[in-house]
């Protein structure tokens, strides 16, 4: 009779073990996987078009300059990954970081919807006619977010026993690169990218909600990212242009409430400022 219910006790136990490591094992590879993008060759070169060959054309910027910011748009119209009204949010706040610049005039914060009725450079150069502006940044992105069921939940549901709660791990990749193009002679001035890579655990029932809010989180540290990139790349075009004059030919437009007429680099306005500033700071540090 012992030996009847020792052998049951073992089968039973071997079978529990059994299910256990199934459900372990099932669980362990159970991910939900998602991503959106918008890609700047795709909307540049639509249909596959082959781009033309490079010209010689040096690009003439007239200062102040009016920019144009824009997302390119997403080929997937349903799941475009952030808000309309997120997606302005984030430009707006890359368009307050260079209000301080003395050489922008403006910077238009342009819908999404108005780059997608034409794409190519054509569709470009007649958004930037309709806003008047002289340069265009384009932001084009590429975000991955993975849900997956971790092994650590399953183990604690078999310690529980009775209450089953699913731990998931979210993971959100994103990257965001804005190209900064002059409008008549469709050359790209310069470009900055941005990076964010962020982790976090929910429960199954938090999973959805939580991973938006990643999502979103993970949008926004990166477009942070990319404008201080930009802020980067900006002062070393302005810093190129000393050395390398065939980059674009600076002028001040009177038209736009400039300050003069003469053919002078953006580096040589700048650096005369930078003069002025550090000779009045000795003079202050000066012992009278």
């Amino acid at each position: 009779m012992f030996v009847n219910v020792a052998r049951f006790l073992l089968i039973t136990l071997s079978f529990s073990l059994g299910a256990c490591t199934s459900l372990w094992q099932a669980a362990s590879s159970s991910n939900t996987r998602d991503g959106v993008s918008s890609s700047l060759v795709d909307y540049l070169y639509p249909k596959g078009e082959v781009p033309p060959p490079r010209t010689e054309d040096i690009p003439r910027l007239d200062l102040p300059l009016r920019a144009g910011i824009a997302f390119v748009p997403s080929a997937h119209r349903t799941n475009s990954g952030i808000t309309e009204a997120t997606k302005s949010e984030l430009l707006n706040k890359v368009k307050a970081a260079f209000k301080d610049r003395e050489y922008i005039e403006h910077i238009e914060v342009i819908p999404e919807t108005y780059l997608r009725s034409s794409k190519g450079f054509e569709g470009m150069q007649q958004v930037a006619r309709l806003y008047g502006v002289d340069v265009m940044a384009l932001v084009s992105y590429d975000q991955v977010s993975i849900a997956d069921d971790t092994k650590a939940s399953v183990l604690y549901w078999t310690i529980v026993g009775a209450y089953f709660i699913e731990g998931t791990k979210n993971e959100v990749q994103t990257f965001v690169d804005t190209a900064v193009f002059d409008v008549p002679t469709r050359k790209l001035l310069f470009r900055a990218p941005g990076i964010d890579k962020r982790e976090s655990r929910s429960t199954a029932i938090e999973s959805s909600e939580t991973l938006r809010q990643e999502r979103a989180n993970s949008f926004g540290s990166a477009m942070e990212e990319m404008t201080v990139s930009l802020s980067g790349e900006l002062d070393v075009f302005e810093e190129r242009l000393e050395s390398e004059p065939q980059l674009a030919e600076v002028k001040w437009d009177e038209s736009k409430g400039g300050g003069g007429s003469l053919h002078i680099s953006l580096v040589v306005l700048l650096g005369l400022a930078g003069v002025t500033r550090r000779r009045a700071k000795t003079r202050a540090r000066s012992p009278r």
